[in-house]
């Protein structure tokens, strides 16, 4: 998916860890995604850049898109990140400059490492499902593989885990032993977890050397006692080996986590880098047509690259 903003923020990336367990809840803002689709923007949020390697989250729908086109994003660059496709409902074919074509449905993993240079679109089949809705996150690549050769996985069938009351699915990392077949390039973890309608759950284990996030897919859920509904974020520190939870209504959430990302990088648009050097030479081989290679099958014109800042893009890290 890509940032369609047509003036983006330069996002001058770092994890902020606090040094410890806390409980901050932040609010996205809502992104007009292509012609037809509205995002919740989770992260970056002026509160918090990262989560580990997790630098950027849209939650989407549940949109009623029976009589519309849905998802059209048209083919668009990354570089220096991966994304994860990850849906509830419906459907979003993906296409990319490696020639891959591929449909993702719910709980199916749609993970493509950039590395040094792809393109790609995504789009809700002519004939979809009555509803969509899901995320699109992205990960920093760390330095010594932000130039590695661009993948495309699709992975069907995740591991699960169940304790009382709660059942995940984890599509990076591992959990409770639990180890997901997607590729990872630094220590981090996602799970999608649910809960029945009052029902109390402490998570599965956590790796108190990660910071966490959480953020409510649906319904509604306290996180270690705070309120989380659809479209905020609460993040949740380092140091917390569980995590209570108790579900208002039937409830799902995204919980991500990882080890606080130390290097300083510069994200702006739809590429990760570590100097304004990278950025800039990265917005012109995409406008020069070179490097990210070309979309076969998309039925519409590819994006161009929004207008760089005057100024040079400064990499920063966690302080602020």
């Amino acid at each position: 998916m890509s940032n369609l903003d047509l003036k983006p923020v330069t996002t001058l990336c770092g994890g902020d860890a606090s040094a410890g367990p806390t409980r901050d809840l932040l609010t996205g803002r809502t992104v007009q995604l292509g012609e037809s689709t509205q995002v919740r923007r989770l992260l970056p949020t002026l509160g918090r850049r990262m989560v580990g390697a997790w630098c950027f989250v849209d939650h989407y729908g549940p949109d009623d898109i029976a009589d519309q086109p849905g998802m059209q994003v048209p083919p668009h660059p990354h570089m220096g990140l991966q994304t994860v496709s990850w849906l509830h409902d419906g459907e979003v074919l993906h296409r990319d400059s490696l020639g891959s074509l591929q449909t993702v449905r719910p709980r199916e993993l749609g993970l493509m490492t950039s590395g040094r240079a792809i393109s790609h679109s995504e789009e809700s089949p002519r004939d979809h499902a009555r509803l969509l809705h899901g995320a699109q996150l992205w990960v920093a690549l760390p330095d010594a593989h932000r130039h590695t050769a661009p993948t495309f996985e699709h992975h069907a069938d995740l591991p699960t885990v169940s304790v009382a009351g709660l059942h995940g699915t984890v599509i990076l990392g591992s959990v409770d032993g639990a180890t997901s077949p997607g590729t990872t390039y630094s220590p981090l973890v996602g799970v999608d977890l649910t809960l029945a309608e009052s029902s109390t759950a402490r998570t599965l284990p956590l790796d108190p050397a990660f910071e966490y996030a959480a953020l409510a897919i649906s319904g509604s859920v306290d996180v270690d006692g705070v309120r989380v509904e659809p479209g905020s974020i609460l993040y949740l520190g380092c140091g917390r080996r569980e995590l209570t939870l108790l579900a208002r209504t039937d409830a799902s959430l995204l919980l991500l986590g990882g080890e606080p990302f130390e290097e300083h990088l510069v994200m702006w648009w739809n590429f990760v880098g570590r100097t304004d050097e990278d950025i800039r030479q990265a917005r012109a081989d995409w406008e020069d047509g070179a490097r990210f290679g070309e979309v076969h099958g998309y039925d519409g014109a590819r994006l161009h690259a929004p207008k760089l800042p005057p100024g040079p893009l400064m990499p920063r890290g966690r302080e602020r």
